[in-house]
């Protein structure tokens, strides 16, 4: 059992870095103070987790099939981790998907069992997954807009109604986090059948809500303030627009990144309003980290079983 301490740790990093991006923009913006949106971003992601996070574990399952045993899964876990953690640290929004994925790929590399009809589902996603943010942004953006004027409220209504509307819609993204991605922190494991399907869920989801509770301020005002500067309702706008994504990629059982769909409809934010609004250098360092993060993932794999199997550890 002490292989699993690698995916506990991994979902804590993974909570640090991409659970908290569903509120991210609403604590940036102000409306939303911190503490309340980690709580109920724990809540919501474990709830998440334990009703629909068995199809993207299943995904996982069949991407890890014929890797070898709970030592890989230990080691793709914490190889992982360690790369989440360190782009945390450097306050970068990167996918443990990614991550997970590059690890996986590092032991199909050793083992020449690569399945490579999941592998593509899952890389076609991670193209799909900001492109389709920004798609969805912008349409929410200008129907919730027109409904919202329809309303005439006065300032004190319409301030009421964002900070209630923030927090139903992180409490949906949360929800819809936890559903998609519980499978990075304990999918590796129900393949070697250490877990079963359900146990993997409650686990992870409950990994991931320590890491929301104690680590995930930094990346969370990157995201939310310093790739394009939000106001209240845009802020709703990326919020909604991320819960839907994930939420279908959730429905389709494949692992994606919500600092990805985040990030895709903070820029649908962006071209609405013009795309001189865009801090082109936050974009960069973004872009590159996730490049970054499954081929430094697969590289730290690859060296630790090459050093490992010299040793005669494996």
């Amino acid at each position: 059992m002490w292989q699993l301490a690698s995916g506990v740790f991994f979902g804590w990093s993974l909570g640090t870095n991409d659970a908290a991006n569903v509120f991210g923009t609403a604590v940036a913006s102000r409306m939303v103070r911190f503490w309340t949106a980690a709580v109920i971003c724990s809540l919501g992601l474990i709830l998440g987790a334990w009703l629909e996070g068995a199809a993207g574990i299943e995904t996982y399952a069949a991407l890890s099939s014929g890797q070898g045993s709970l030592h890989t899964a230990f080691l793709v876990c914490l190889v992982a981790a360690i790369t989440v953690t360190g782009m945390t640290w450097l306050r970068l929004p990167v996918s443990a998907t990614q991550a997970v994925v590059g690890g996986l790929l590092g032991v199909g590399a050793w083992t020449g069992n690569i399945q490579f009809s999941v592998l593509g589902k899952v890389a076609a996603c991670w193209v799909g997954t900001p492109l389709g943010a920004m798609l969805i942004a912008v349409a929410v953006f200008f129907v919730l807009g027109q409904l919202l004027n329809r309303l005439h409220l006065n300032m004190f209504q319409y301030d009421f109604g964002m900070r209630l509307l923030l927090l139903l819609a992180g409490g949906y993204g949360s929800y819809a986090l936890g559903a998609n991605n519980v499978a990075n922190a304990t999918g590796p494991f129900v393949g070697p059948g250490m877990l079963d399907v359900q146990t993997a869920c409650l686990l992870g989801g409950a990994s991931i809500a320590l890491g929301v509770l104690t680590f995930s301020r930094g990346v969370m005002m990157t995201v939310g303030g310093g790739l394009v500067k939000l106001d209240a309702f845009s802020a709703l706008v990326v919020v909604v627009a991320e819960g839907i994504t994930v939420h279908i990629y959730a429905v389709l059982g494949v692992p994606v990144s919500t600092s990805q769909a985040v990030v895709g409809a903070v820029l649908g934010i962006g071209l609405v309003k013009g795309i001189r609004t865009v801090n082109r250098k936050t974009l960069r360092s973004i872009l590159l980290a996730w490049v970054s993060t499954p081929t430094v993932a697969f590289l730290m794999t690859w060296i630790a079983i090459l050093i490992l199997r010299q040793g005669g550890w494996m």
